[in-house]
């Protein structure tokens, strides 16, 4: 190794030559009368210190922009201001490195880099400091970097005590300012622009906010530090402390009060049934519990978990009471009517009462709202003899209402099925998941693909809820769910369901049920007795078609119980004692009738055809208006329909015009008027393609002049070809019509197969045409 030393250099800012050898430093700063240790790695930067030694030993250092220490710097990489440093010391390694030791001279401006040599050198300014003397404000400024210094050095273990006493002794604030910048933890950067300031009152501001902010961050780690070691020896002296008392307690042979808990839990976790993977948990869970203290939060989260888990009914099941017989009168007496629904129901407890592994479908009970889509879940488990559960499925969006949450989270709980089976206290319970339409996904996840595990015989004998961690076995529970449309339920859960159909009710069996539930029901909901209240046959026939509008049944219940609730108002003041309401008195209780059909069928003019509807709630029946006037526009549509009914109108027009003359319609028709079509009820949405038929008659009826017949309805999907298409819900339709007083209705040739749903005493009161083209619906539908 070759050491070369050099005495303190005396050199005054008038021997520096004007043009001096650059090296770039990287991630460092060198302040004049500081001095810094270097090692050199590049050979150009070797050459350079060579030459520097054979010479002044005098050369200029710059910070490059750049951070790469290995890569070759150029002139646009540097600042131009830098300190002019002389080479105290320098030392040549084995593997061409060179340690130096420099110290700094003056601030200096590059005026011009020169290119030349394998290094850089520079024509340069030496710069003066300005403001320089002493005066009040950099006095004030001085004494505060002292004194906030002494802090930092008390606060920074790297920084001898020693330095506070050397920048204390310090008058002159130029090299104060240098001092103190050179030697405090802060930004490279930050540390270039003291470096660039000549002025020293602003270079002691800017050193007092750089002191400033190191003295923040120190004090800002001392407190972490005295938190985290106070935490960590309270800790300890806890647990030596927990220690102790349990050898002292242990030597006078005390049982301490939460082992007794643990002992508590451990009887369940071995008593209860638990499977294997659930006991194996709760034993793990326990062991963590036992090393834990009462007081801790830990503690609480641990216990809630076992409370949980030795809950829940992991071998606890109801005795089935297959009885078919007397299931058959449960659901007669709870349900008149649904005779499809109430026939499926028996055949699926006749196959569990034969083979009692059996995995049955998953019933869908779906239909309009009040057709008693609940109450035949209720009547299956009281048939069975097992407890009934229900969740209400509508507007849950989030995938932890159905699997729960994990227990990091604060608060944490099962998901509602884990929650509803142990509130059953059973494991094969008869579960209704309600409106299962309505569920909907959004960014917490989509509990509906949670809900195809549940729903899937073959996947959930081992369902996880995510706060247990563990299977549990769903195989045992009886699911079914309701909805009021299909078409929301996503295609992989719609097809783990049997779908049972529940249509609306006809009059008469709204009648029978009436008389038979809903008027005893509200009687005593209200408090009256039997002999105090009597509603006629009458009257409950005006409450059915006059004031309500529906397909299920609980607008029905409501208007009866405000009957109920006036005729009680009546006895309560004393001034009656028994009522019979007929038909005549309904508006004291329920006002004006709003629903008068019959009147709104009699049509007396071109263009206005009845058509049948369906909607969630049930059939509708739906007038369609049109009328011509003068003009060559061609078609308008009004009443929000949508794109599929405004389609139908155009291929009726559209049929129209291409069989004009085959139809007796003038062909000069069109060219000199404009049609418009309008559906009343505009605020209402509607759409579909079933309108096809009564637009095309609607139509024509409008051309030629001619009336629809009287009491007429219509329904089916037009073609341009002159077919008739098959809709769907006959049922329903054919039920609206009924309630409106319909007397004749056409529909499809390929429909007649759904009239074997239609009640009895419907089909005979209605004559129906069933047609495939459309010229034989003109035929039927309009007079001669």
């Amino acid at each position: 190794m070759d050491d070369l030393n050099t005495p303190s250099p005396n050199i005054t800012s008038d021997k520096i030559p004007g043009i001096i050898p650059i090296l770039p430093i990287v991630d460092t700063n060198l302040f004049p009368k500081m001095v810094l240790p270097l090692v050199l790695m590049q050979n150009e930067a070797v050459e350079l210190i060579d030459e520097a030694m054979s010479g002044n030993r005098i050369l200029g250092l710059l910070l490059s922009k750049r951070s790469e220490t290995d890569s070759r710097h150029t002139s646009n990489d540097l600042h131009v201001i830098g300190t002019i440093a002389i080479i105290l010391k320098m030392s040549k390694m084995e593997d061409d490195k060179a340690q130096l030791l420099i110290q700094g001279l003056d601030r200096f401006r590059v005026k011009k880099f020169i290119h030349g040599k394998k290094y850089m050198q520079a024509q340069i300014d030496v710069l003066d400091s300005k403001n320089t003397g002493r005066n009040k404000e950099n006095r004030a400024l001085m004494a505060n970097i002292v004194e906030q210094y002494e802090k930092v050095v008390a606060l920074s273990p790297g920084l001898p005590s020693e330095m506070a006493h050397l920048i204390k002794s310090l008058q002159d604030p130029n090299v104060l300012a240098d001092m103190v910048a050179s030697t405090i933890n802060a930004p490279v950067l930050e540390k270039q622009k003291i470096i660039e300031l000549l002025d020293v009152n602003k270079r002691l501001k800017k050193v007092t906010r750089l002191i400033n902010d190191q003295l923040e961050i120190l004090e800002m780690g001392s407190k972490i530090q005295t938190q985290v070691k106070e935490d960590m020896d309270k800790r300890q002296r806890e647990y030596y402390l927990r220690q102790q008392m349990k050898a002292i307690k242990e030597e006078l042979g005390e049982t301490e009060d939460d082992s007794v808990e643990i002992k508590e839990y451990l009887l369940k976790v071995e008593e209860k049934g638990l499977s294997r993977e659930a006991q194996k948990e709760g034993k793990r869970e326990l062991a963590r519990l036992s090393k834990m203290h009462t007081s801790s939060a830990e503690y609480v989260v641990a216990s809630t978990y076992l409370d949980w888990l030795t809950s829940l009914p992991w071998d606890v099941r109801s005795k089935d009471k297959l009885d078919i017989k007397e299931a058959r009168i449960i659901l007669n007496n709870d349900h008149y009517g649904l005779e499809k629904p109430k026939k499926r129901i028996l055949e699926y407890l006749a196959v569990r009462k034969l083979k009692n592994d059996s995995k049955g479908p998953i019933l869908c009970f779906t239909g309009p709202p009040g057709t008693g889509k609940t109450s035949l879940g209720r009547s299956i488990a009281r048939a069975l003899d097992r407890k009934f559960v229900r969740i209400a499925l509508g507007g849950v969006r989030d995938e932890a209402e159905i699997r729960g949450h994990r227990r990091t989270y604060v608060g944490a709980l099962p998901g509602r099925i884990i929650q509803c089976l142990r509130k059953a206290g059973t494991k094969n319970p008869v579960f209704m998941l309600d409106e299962i339409d309505k569920v909907s996904s959004s960014y917490h996840g989509d509990p509906s693909s949670a809900l195809l595990e549940v729903l899937d015989p073959e996947q959930n004998f081992s369902f996880s809820d995510h706060y247990l961690d563990v299977p549990f076995d769903l195989s045992d529970v009886i699911f079914l769910t309701t909805a009021n449309v299909l078409h929301t339920i996503p295609a992989p859960l719609l097809d783990r369901m049997e779908i049972l159909e529940l249509n609306g009710y006809t009059e008469e069996e709204k009648l029978k049920i009436a008389t038979r539930y809903l008027v005893p029901r509200q009687r005593d909901a209200n408090g009256l007795k039997s002999n105090q209240i009597k509603l006629t046959r009458g009257a409950i026939k005006t409450i059915i078609s006059g004031y309500t509008r529906e397909s299920g049944l609980r607008n029905l219940e409501q208007k009866i119980g405000s009957v109920c609730r006036g005729i009680a108002s009546k006895i309560a003041e004393g001034k009656a004692k028994d009522l019979v309401v007929g038909k005549k008195c309904l508006h004291e209780y329920l006002g004006p009738a709003p629903n008068m059909p019959e009147l709104a069928l009699k049509i007396k003019t071109p263009g206005v055809v009845v058509g049948l509807a369906w909607t969630p709630f049930g059939g509708e029946i739906l007038f369609i208006e049109a009328v011509a006037m003068k003009g060559g526009k061609g078609l308008e549509l009004t009443g929000q329909l949508g794109d599929v009914m405004k389609e139908s109108a155009s291929t009726a027009l559209s049929f129209i015009r291409a069989n004009a003359e085959k139809l007796n319609v003038d062909e000069t028709f069109f060219n000199n008027h404009d049609i418009h079509i309008h559906v009343p009820e505009g605020s209402i949405p509607k759409d579909g393609p079933s309108a096809g038929v009564a637009m095309l008659t609607c139509l024509m009826s409008v051309m030629t002049g001619r009336l629809v017949k009287e009491r007429l309805a219509m329904s089916g999907e037009i073609t341009l070809r002159g077919e008739v298409l098959p809709v769907g819900g006959i049922k329903e339709k054919v039920i609206a019509a009924h309630r409106a007083g319909i007397k004749k209705i056409i529909l499809p040739l390929w429909n007649k197969k759904d009239m074997e749903d239609v009640p009895g005493n419907i089909k005979n009161s209605i004559e129906f045409h069933f047609v495939d083209k459309m010229e034989d619906v003109l035929k039927l539908a309009l007079e001669l």
